[in-house]
């Protein structure tokens, strides 16, 4: 696969957990597909994904499980 943002080929795609929002608004989403380019080091979305997870944000009661979440403090 060729990186978009240097042209070179070897990206691979791995699955990535980000979260959106903060305290009570936090969301957490799991097992995104992101590219990843060992050339440049770049990683991003497809505008697909980008889109699906606008949709999981809009409709994240439908889709969410809540989970209890562990805070620590790097130190």
């Amino acid at each position: 696969m060729t990186c978009d943002m240097c042209g070179k080929e070897g990206v691979t795609i791995k699955k990535v957990t980000r979260s959106f929002g903060k305290k009570k608004n936090l969301l957490i989403v799991e097992d995104i597909p992101a590219f990843f380019c060992p050339s440049c080091g770049e990683s991003y979305m497809s505008a697909e994904t980008m889109h699906e997870i606008e949709q999981i944000k809009l409709h994240r009661h439908s889709f969410a499980v809540k989970r209890p979440v562990e805070v620590t403090a790097f130190s």
